[in-house]
């Protein structure tokens, strides 16, 4: 086995890679968290000025809580809905200032390769036995290899933007500088750039709602701001979430905003739109040539905001023998319940060590944003409760690793081929109810695209009973199936 005097290595010190350095500390674990921005929590510095959809009980870890409280921290309202300037200054900061935190947290401290002691890829031997070894270069320039006896790397995907382009690549021009990635801030620090200015926002998710709505208010404050809005599907197929149904009322809220400035015509819409490419045009302005609605059309915008979604940056694992569906990057346990060619439910039942392990390399996984590969939809409370169970599992809880401790709220959409009520109906609302038959929910799962077999889900790993795509999740036996439910 790997030596237990080496620290387990935690990459990324944001709110889940924090989160997980108390759970190893609770646990007796000793942990190493490395930072590659030069204060905790870089990414969500970096939308500070976003406010969250979730209150603050869905956005702090119980073992962090703990550990906060030992040192007389007061929590906030649990009620209120927090920036991420606010999540940082009154969670992270002082979480990552903690007594016991601190020592164990290096910033400016990028993770540029995994690999194991003396084995690449390509070699077997005694892999399982060797340590890890992390290439590890500091912002200051050089770098170090730190040796750990497991991994968890929770240094999300906000580094890595999806292109704008069609095909899953970046479009001829893109990346000149033309597009400007991730939320910026149209009506604080960047109110100059965008103020008077024609703005194409492509992406459909609530990252793009967010710059939608901030540019939309800007435009009734500055004369001469014009939004357009750019969807890959067409309109009637966008997903503006459940509205009144969210179990997030801001988030149901925030779609339900976003959609009404499309129906009221104060936002444009192109929808389906596929870019095809960008180039420089007169008076600095961005020509975005693509297809709208299968025929060719360009547009003339002052500037292009990427709201595409995020992708794992995997160049740093590549010598590790991963299991990953390679459709949604995502082990194979927990693409099914993801994947939004399958369902497009907002909410994913809680999950663990058991859907989140690489079973040709014990003791590393992927934790956080970065755990979901390219899908979308993932909250903060499903990372703290994925690093609670790999922190039990690596201190040997076995049952504490299974034991699900966290619900989440619904989305109040579901799309498939039949309508939520319908599913749960032939389902007798398995998540809530009685259980069902298997027969029964392989027809349910037979007729409708948002529920995801436990069969399908464990196919390619030992089956677990976390399975499907929503929530509350009820405790099952360790050999039981799990239903469906919508």
């Amino acid at each position: 086995m790997t030596p237990t005097s080496l620290p387990v290595a935690v990459i990324g010190g944001g709110p889940v890679g924090l989160a997980a350095a108390a759970h190893l500390l609770e646990r007796g674990l000793e942990p190493v968290v490395l930072e590659a921005g030069d204060a905790p929590a870089a990414a969500v510095r970096a939308w500070g000025h976003v406010r969250m959809f979730s209150p603050w009980r869905f956005n702090t870890d119980a073992a962090a809580v703990r550990l906060l409280h030992s040192a007389g921290w007061s929590a906030p309202d649990p009620g209120h809905h927090p920036t991420g300037d606010e999540l940082v200054r009154d969670y992270l900061a002082p979480l990552a200032a903690h007594p016991t935190v601190a020592p164990r947290l290096r910033l400016g401290a990028r993770v540029v390769g995994v690999s194991r002691r003396h084995h690449d890829l390509q070699r077997d031997g005694t892999r399982e036995d060797a340590p890890f070894v992390l290439q590890v270069a500091a912002s200051a320039g050089g770098v170090e290899e730190v040796e750990a006896r497991a991994v968890l790397d929770c240094s999300g995907t906000w580094g890595t933007p999806n292109p704008v382009g069609a095909h899953g690549l970046p479009a001829p021009g893109e990346r000149g500088g033309r597009v400007a990635y991730r939320i910026p801030d149209p009506l604080g620090r960047d109110r100059a750039d965008y103020a008077g200015r024609r703005v194409l926002v492509i992406g459909a998710g609530h990252s793009a709602m967010n710059v939608v709505e901030a540019l939309a208010a800007l435009a009734e404050e500055a004369p001469g701001t014009a939004v357009a809005w750019a969807f890959r599907r067409p309109l009637a197929a966008a997903n503006f979430g459940g509205g009144r149904d969210d179990g997030l009322a801001a988030r149901g809220a925030l779609g339900a905003r976003a959609r009404a400035l499309v129906e009221e015509g104060r936002v444009r819409a192109f929808a389906p739109f596929l870019v095809r490419r960008l180039s420089d045009a007169p008076d600095g302005a961005v020509r975005v040539e693509g297809l709208l609605d299968g025929r060719p059309h360009a547009a003339e915008v002052d500037r292009v905001v990427g709201a595409t979604g995020f992708r794992p940056d995997l160049a740093p694992l590549a010598e590790l023998r991963l299991s990953l569906d390679p459709a949604v990057q995502a082990t194979p346990a927990l693409a099914p319940l993801i994947d939004p060619n399958l369902h497009s439910c907002g909410t994913v039942r809680p999950h663990g060590e058991a859907e989140l392990r690489h079973p040709a390399e014990p003791g590393f996984y992927i934790a956080g944003m970065k755990a979901y590969g390219r899908a979308p939809t993932f909250l903060m409370a499903t990372g703290h409760e994925q690093v609670r169970s790999i922190a039990a599992h690596l201190a040997g809880d076995a049952d504490a690793a299974r034991r699900v401790e966290l619900v989440l709220p619904e989305t109040g959409v579901c799309s498939g081929s039949k309508p939520k009520a319908a599913v749960e109906a032939a389902a007798g609302g398995a998540c809530r109810g009685p259980a069902v038959e298997p027969a029964a929910v392989a027809a349910v799962v037979a007729g409708s695209s948002c529920c995801t077999p436990a069969s399908a889900a464990t196919a390619a790993v030992p089956a677990t009973p976390q399975g499907t795509c929503c929530a509350p999740k009820v405790e099952l036996p360790a050999d039981a199936d799990a239903p469906c439910c919508a």
